[in-house]
């Protein structure tokens, strides 16, 4: 079962989009002053049209100037409403650019575990549906709401300056635009978050489905994983359907509100008329903006949906940074570089341990092997040394201090892990490199590959400028695992777990990998996991673990001639019986 990310609450929330507009504060106060320009410049228009009904009514001229008046205002409305959506997109763009690289940046500060237990298709989902979502709130929604309340505001108080009666008819719609729009808030944040976690789980689907379709195929379970789909697809369009349905029932109620204030204004409007006490112009003036306020506030309410959409979509993001342990930087410093395990027990599934109180004292230098059946528990004492997996119980120090006291930059620089698994990025053979050591000159790259006997090298086109890729060249497993090589040998780490790392190459060449890369690794402390056991006849210790225990410590030598499990599995590697 994955484990979710975490969900920003609706203070954490506010909190992140106070954050973001405090960062833009010029740019907001220019935003509210073309809102207010525009909105102002949007109610002379039915004022001047209703002079216009008053002189007519009296046989007054100078009707020519005031159309001439209400031209110009609109054109200037228009001009001014423009502007002010193009500033306040472009606010929404560097906002929104703001949070992709806070998000990136958080992204690569989680602590591997537990990006891992959430399962990709759930920070997928948060980093590419939730942001571009988030991204339509900050652009769009925001700018066009806060433009519609300070036009409903200006209208309104524009309404109340021709009568105070005719303001209040406004209101008339107030009840049922109250209930309809409380009945969809107390709904909606929780069925957008339910559908975001449906996506989410789609996703996953989809993907493991992708990953492992030639496995699927083999074992002929292509029905079982179509119908694991289509419950997932099912869930996903319940959810969806949910969240319509809240804005069927929204929008109705909406509409059938706003004919309401301009009844009330025609009705109040005619018996103060006929009681002389305004004139027509004033009725007329108040009717249109009465229903130009319906378009502003209508909008308001439009966007509101897609506001707590955007807002579910932010709650998500921002959970990202909730993770325990992301960017929390702490002030413990190692006191040199032993790393030493001390009563280590571990669970994945908080059930069953399987390491069994593992203590381990790895002096600085040392070249430790660390082997034992499959499935005794080596690969994950490795990601615990490294502080990628926390114990559950025990300790892992670093130069006496906690690993997971240490800030993961810092852990990162003093501890690699090195598995079978390699990513090659898009980009040149440069650029991967250079995650390693970006201040790294060519010769630098050039001798940590050929540390790892990469001679391919020599034969790319463009040397280190040749662009790796699906559609450029894919370097092969054993090439890909050469270059996560050449990464430890540019990071220059006191401590290399190496888990396997040369699985993936010919034997002859991973025999002199290890030594070229224990040549250039000289000096720092190496623990390999194993199960080539010359990399353990090659060690200065060796750790046997069987069954999450630590069954037996010592030299190659000192094991084999203690006849107990290593010299068992030394044996059986050399496929003979004797001592």
């Amino acid at each position: 079962m994955n484990e979710r990310f975490p969900v920003a609450d609706r203070n954490q929330v506010r909190q992140a989009l106070w954050r973001l507009i405090k960062l833009e504060r010029s740019a907001v106060a220019g935003l509210l002053v073309l809102y207010l320009a525009a909105a102002v410049v949007g109610v002379a228009a039915p004022v001047l049209l209703g002079e216009i009904v008053d002189r007519v009514s009296a046989g007054d001229g100078g009707v020519d100037v005031l159309a001439g008046l209400i031209v110009a205002s609109i054109a200037a409305q228009l001009v001014l409403v423009r502007y002010s959506r193009y500033v306040g997109h472009r606010f929404g763009e560097r906002a929104l650019a703001r949070m992709r690289e806070q998000f990136v940046d958080r992204i690569l500060k989680l602590p591997l575990s537990k990006v891992e237990r959430a399962g990709t298709g759930d920070l997928m989902t948060r980093n590419s549906l939730d942001v571009s979502t988030v991204g339509t709130m900050l652009r769009d929604a925001i700018p066009e709401i806060f433009i519609s309340l300070v036009n409903a505001a200006i209208i309104l108080a524009a309404v109340f300056y021709l009568h105070p009666l005719l303001g209040l008819c406004v209101f008339l719609m107030v009840p049922t635009v109250y209930a309809g729009t409380r009945w969809y808030l107390k709904r909606a944040r929780d069925g957008y978050l339910a559908e975001g976690d449906a996506n989410t789980e789609l996703t996953e689907t989809l993907a493991a489905t992708a990953d492992g379709a030639r496995t699927l195929e083999i074992h002929r379970m292509e029905s079982e994983r179509v119908a694991a789909g289509a419950e997932t697809i099912r869930h996903a369009y319940k959810t969806r359907r949910y969240t319509l349905f809240l804005r069927s029932i929204l929008f109705p109620s909406l509409d059938g509100s706003y004919p309401l204030p301009i009844a009330g204004m025609l009705i109040v409007g005619g018996v103060l008329y006929f009681n002389d006490a305004i004139s027509l112009g004033v009725i007329v003036a108040a009717t249109m903006l009465s229903r130009q306020f319906v378009e502003p506030f209508d909008m308001v309410l439009l966007w509101v949906e897609k506001l707590q959409l955007g807002n579910a979509s932010l709650a998500r993001v921002e959970g990202v940074g909730l993770v325990e342990g992301n960017g929390k930087a702490r002030d413990a410093e190692p006191d040199g570089d032993r790393l030493k395990a001390s009563d280590v027990y571990y669970t994945y599934d908080g059930d069953r341990d399987v390491l069994h109180g593992v203590s381990l004292d790895v002096t600085p230098g040392e070249r430790l092997a660390m082997v034992g059946p499959s499935g005794a528990g080596k690969s994950t004492l490795g990601r615990i040394l490294a502080g990628i997996d926390a114990p559950r119980s025990g300790d892992i120090a670093l130069g006496g201090v906690p690993v997971t006291k240490l800030p993961l930059e810092r852990l990162r620089g003093l501890i690699m892990l090195v598995t079978q698994e390699h990513h090659v990025f898009r980009g040149t053979l440069r650029d991967n490199l250079a995650l390693a050591d970006e201040s790294a000159t060519d010769a630098k790259m050039l001798g940590a590959l050929s540390v790892v006997n990469a001679d391919w090298v020599n034969d790319l086109p463009e040397g280190l400028d040749t662009e790796l890729g699906n559609d450029t060249l894919e370097l092969d497993a054993a090439q890909a695992q050469q270059l996560a090589l050449a990464r430890v040998v540019l990071a220059d780490p006191h401590t290399v777990i190496l888990d396997e790392a040369t699985s993936m190459l010919d034997p002859t060449v991973a025999r002199h990998a290890e030594s070229a890369l224990a040549a250039a690794l000289a000096g720092r402390t190496v623990i390999a996991i194993a199960h080539r056991l010359h990399t353990a006849h090659d060690a200065q210790r060796v750790a046997v673990i069987e069954n999450g225990r630590l069954v037996e410590l010592g030299s190659h030598g000192e094991l084999t001639a203690a006849g107990g499990s290593y010299a068992a599995l030394w044996h059986s590697w050399r496929g003979d019986s004797k001592n």
